[in-house]
């Protein structure tokens, strides 16, 4: 088995138009959600995190585009131009791409949209990236709710260790939309204010939408100041509803016992964990379940939602990649917005950003239909 490690990475949120800037923000517990008010998409406000549109175009017509390109579209090429750009790899038949997004287009199927319906199918989207870029190979679209993200990541390490690419590009991001927000508001799902996962006074989520792209290599040439390796991995569906959570956090534990038997270490030895936190009910009481039978009650754990919202798809990528510079800054960003534990098991939620000497953690995220992923990852020493 071949050591794979995370490398160069890019994310374009309503921080800004790279890592840094979101970095940047985290650390001094900014959070990027603010009021919407526009009945285009809900009528009434609600809290989310939007990329600028405007800058965005002005970035995109940097790349010279040669055709129109949705929102998302622009998103992920910007982002994925960047990290390629950085990485400086040559983009020939030994290099994969996957695409990590929920919904991907579904802003097309709207009454105003420009583009016709059939841009809404995943596999265009997959081949209008491809074909911008030029890749050698198809993309691989993986759309397994929000676990995609951080799935993409140990099926970009799955691809290398079969010997199948020796690096892959993920790119990953989900819109804020009509459909996404109307879906969740008919779960009773959306929270008036600002999310508090974990926390006691926790109502629900919000959406936001980034784009975030990285890339996964066995190249050690190919590393950068914040590199990771995934040194264990694992998913399990507990196959429990089509919405709702296990119960008993089956699923999840599962998936964090298997990834912590491949890294060959024990729960004591996770630094921290970057948990999924949607601030729904059932989702954090089956995570605080699922901890606690994993042995990882005491471990400092954040969710990165009060930041962000919830971006769905990307959700899991984007949470990596901040975990990842968790690591090389060694500190602990807050869990912003939780005030009181508000789940039955007990938690070590990270209440204020400190210093710390870091050197694994264990990225989670579970989604509709039961999908849970666990992925481990380990500091690249110098």
């Amino acid at each position: 088995m071949r050591e794979v490690y995370l490398s160069y990475n890019t994310i374009i949120s309503s921080y800004g138009f790279d890592s840094h800037s979101a970095i940047t923000q985290i650390s001094q517990e900014i959070s990027s959600l603010k009021l919407i008010d526009d009945p285009n998409i809900l009528p009434h406000p609600f809290y989310s995190s939007q990329i600028n549109r405007k800058t965005l175009n002005k970035k995109f017509q940097k790349l010279n585009p040669k055709e129109a390109y949705t929102p998302l579209e622009k998103i992920l090429i910007t982002s994925l131009a960047n990290t390629i750009s950085n990485s400086k790899i040559e983009l020939n038949n030994r290099v994969g791409l996957i695409i990590s997004t929920t919904k991907g287009n579904i802003d097309v199927l709207e009454a105003n949209s420009e583009f016709k319906d059939d841009r809404a199918y995943l596999a265009t989207l997959g081949k209008k990236i491809v074909k911008f870029f030029d890749f050698k190979n198809e993309a691989v679209i993986l759309s397994n709710a929000c676990v995609s993200g951080v799935l993409a990541t140990a099926m970009a390490k799955s691809f290398i260790n079969q010997g199948t690419y020796d690096h892959v590009f993920i790119a990953a991001g989900d819109l804020v939309t009509e459909f996404i927000l109307t879906g969740f508001q008919s779960f009773q799902a959306l929270s008036t204010a600002p999310c508090r996962p974990y926390c006691k006074t926790r109502s629900g989520i919000n959406i936001g939408e980034i784009g975030a792209s990285i890339l996964v290599t066995s190249d050690k040439t190919k590393l950068n100041k914040e590199a990771v390796k995934i040194i264990g991995e694992a998913s399990c569906n507990d196959a429990n509803h089509i919405s709702g959570p296990s119960r008993t956090g089956e699923g999840l534990y599962r998936s964090i016992n298997a990834a912590l038997n491949q890294a060959n270490i024990a729960a004591s030895k996770i630094d921290y964990i970057s948990a999924h936190g949607t601030a729904t009910i059932f989702n954090d009481e089956m995570e605080a379940i699922a901890f606690n039978r994993a042995g990882l009650q005491n471990t400092p754990l954040n969710s990165l939602k009060g930041y962000f919202g919830h971006t769905l798809g990307a959700s899991g990528l984007l949470e990596t990649i901040i975990g990842m510079h968790s690591l090389h800054q060694n500190t602990l960003f807050c869990s912003l917005g939780f005030q009181e534990l508000g789940v039955s098991k007990p938690l070590n939620i990270i209440t204020k950003t400190m210093s710390q000497k870091l050197n694994t953690f264990l990225k989670t995220a579970s989604g509709f239909g039961g999908c849970n992923t666990a992925v481990i990852f380990e500091k690249v020493n110098p």
